[in-house]
């Protein structure tokens, strides 16, 4: 009996464990990134007749992961210490590419602690470095 108890106890460790690491990361057009990670989004705006791309470069704080409604959440400290958020669709044409600039390892799913604080504090994310970050790009 307490055999079949430790093995039912190893099954559901290991579907937490499972569960807990599959919605932390996302592609887009082949670029995998995740929570934690600076990115680099180019939007294409439509002003008038005209478009122009404008880039917006920031932390990732956050990947929702609704089937068709999937979203991520980025974060950027503009000048004064002003924190700027933007919500981009993950399935947009707006979108034309994005570019990971650096990796970061984080603990946790969703990093809105970041909005309290200020400064250099709020960028602080430990950054992956070795051979590991060298084969992920």
């Amino acid at each position: 009996m307490k055999e079949c108890r430790t093995f039912q106890k190893h099954i559901s460790e290991t579907i937490w464990y499972n569960h807990s690491s599959m919605a932390q990361h996302v592609s887009v057009n082949g670029i995998k990134f995740s929570v934690g990670d600076t990115v680099r989004v180019h939007q294409k705006i439509q002003e008038g007749e005209k478009t122009r791309t404008q880039i917006f470069e920031g932390l990732v704080i956050a990947i929702k992961n609704r089937e068709s409604g999937k979203s991520f959440v980025v974060r950027k400290i503009a000048t004064g210490s002003i924190g700027v958020e933007r919500i981009f669709p993950l399935h947009t044409p707006a979108i034309e590419k994005v570019e990971r600039v650096q990796l970061g390892h984080v603990r946790r799913a969703k990093l809105y602690y970041l909005r309290d604080r200020i400064g250099k504090a709020a960028m602080n994310i430990r950054k992956k470095v070795g051979a590991k970050a060298q084969k992920e790009k």
